[in-house]
């Protein structure tokens, strides 16, 4: 699973935006490459809510565990909530630090940092989290648009 394979995942979501940082564009250099997924139906980047996956593509100041700074390597981080985090890993996320780490390719694991909120990740995804990875990502969707809508009511 290419980090284009997730990306254009994704974009098929009805309602999804993907913000791709590039020079010139006034997003910061370190955000540069990486791609953030937001349901906004009017295709705007919402400015008031968080994005439902990310994928990032190099070590972020304080976040190495990935080693991310090898070739073509990136990390796809979904939110998937206290329960799914729970009974994807085995432990509730205030105890991420004892769930999988996210250091180990192919590899479902609690996000380095943000493991407590819910969020999981796996480095470059393949044959063994691919399916996995599918699955969090419409879900993760599918709870952002129940989000929005409930703010729109």
């Amino acid at each position: 699973m290419t980090l284009d394979d997730i990306v254009n995942l994704v974009r098929s979501f009805e309602g999804t935006v993907t913000q791709r940082p590039q020079e010139g564009d006034g997003t910061p250099e370190l955000a540069w490459g990486d791609a953030f997924f937001y349901y906004s139906p009017d295709g705007s980047i919402p400015t008031n809510t968080q994005p439902f996956a990310t994928i990032v593509t190099k070590n972020y100041p304080g976040d190495e565990l990935s080693r991310l700074d090898r070739p073509d390597a990136f990390r796809v981080n979904i939110v998937a909530g206290k329960q799914e985090f729970h009974r994807m890993l085995g432990v509730p996320p205030r105890e991420a630090a004892h769930a999988p780490q996210a250091d180990t390719d192919d590899v479902l694991a609690a996000h380095p940092q943000y493991g407590t909120a819910g969020w999981l990740s796996v480095v470059n995804p393949s044959s063994q989290t691919e399916t996995r990875v599918r699955e969090l990502l419409d879900a993760a969707y599918h709870g952002a648009k129940s989000r929005y809508e409930r703010r729109q009511a």
